[in-house]
């Protein structure tokens, strides 16, 4: 299992459609050889926010469903970079950096462990080509009242 799409698959994961933007941003800016990926909320594979995957975590959302909706975020910036470069296998390098944002509510303090879900998934589909440094905080609030959003740095080809 060497490709992207081999290791999605074994995962049972297909990427979904790069989403367009909510408001008044670009999902992504590339830069010489670095793509930055706008903060991408846990859309499923149908373009919609799962309402388990609403509200903060510490309240509505459990944080096995955060972990979820992590992993979401994380699909759906590999989409992004996939738009961006073309193709995950030749044009990711690196991928650089994750910030992660939880809807949470003041004392919730297991935001790492829901973070993982997303970096889990990065270097479960990239191999090393994944590990990253990271920024996880709480939030008050989210687009869409998202339980998570994801924002990466890209180093491509």
């Amino acid at each position: 299992m060497n490709s992207v799409k081999e290791r999605l698959e074994a995962l049972g994961l297909v990427l979904p459609k790069a989403a367009a933007p909510v408001a008044n941003y670009v999902p992504f800016v590339r830069s010489g050889n670095m793509v930055v990926i706008s903060g991408q909320i846990c859309f499923g594979p149908d373009g919609t926010l799962d309402p388990a995957h609403k509200g903060k975590l510490g309240a509505e959302v459990s944080p096995e469903q955060g972990v979820a909706a992590a992993r979401l975020c994380a699909l759906n910036v590999l989409a992004q970079v996939q738009a961006a470069v073309g193709d995950l296998d030749r044009g990711v390098v690196q991928c650089v950096r994750l910030g992660g944002f939880i809807n949470a509510v003041p004392s919730f303090a297991a935001l790492a462990p829901v973070m993982n879900g997303a970096s889990d998934l990065m270097v479960a589909v990239l191999g090393d080509r994944g590990r990253h440094a990271r920024s996880t905080v709480g939030v008050a609030e989210l687009p869409l009242d998202a339980a998570v959003e994801v924002e990466a740095l890209f180093e491509v080809a």
